[in-house]
């Protein structure tokens, strides 16, 4: 199963801090998944999500964020997944014109919605639910 990652919303709580629990769900996901960053940080060929995310993170976090693979993309984040593997796409914001692409193909499901206002210790209790712990 691959896992797709947005930066902002979702491990960046604001632009300013790392989310809570941000470097276990990262070390879990990268030790566990094939893991693409699926973000405006990483749209193009040659884009470093790392090089932003490294002033956030501690060496280690960096570390394991040098581990996630880009997927690149031109209009809608839904251009960078690969839809012949399970996944999982943890974003904040996708847009409309994504959420109906997933649910007309019947895998809106395969989005989780991260919403750090609601609950700041989301990233913690993501790392308990059952898919992310079937590793593949």
């Amino acid at each position: 199963m691959n896992i797709y990652l947005d930066i902002d919303g979702v491990i960046l709580a604001n632009d300013k801090q790392p989310a809570l629990h941000a470097d276990e769900f990262i070390g879990h996901l990268v030790d566990n998944f094939p893991v693409y960053w699926l973000t405006t940080h990483c749209r193009f060929e040659g884009d470093n999500p790392v090089l932003h995310l490294s002033q956030f993170f501690s060496n280690d976090t960096v570390r394991q964020l040098k581990r996630v693979k880009p997927a690149y993309w031109d209009m809608l984040k839904t251009e960078g997944i690969d839809f012949n593997q399970p996944f999982i796409w943890f974003d904040d914001d996708p847009l409309e014109t994504e959420k109906e692409f997933l649910a007309q193909r019947n895998i809106l499901s395969s989005w989780v919605e991260v919403d750090l206002s609601k609950n700041v210790h989301q990233l913690r209790e993501l790392l308990k639910t059952p898919a992310l712990h079937l590793s593949y």
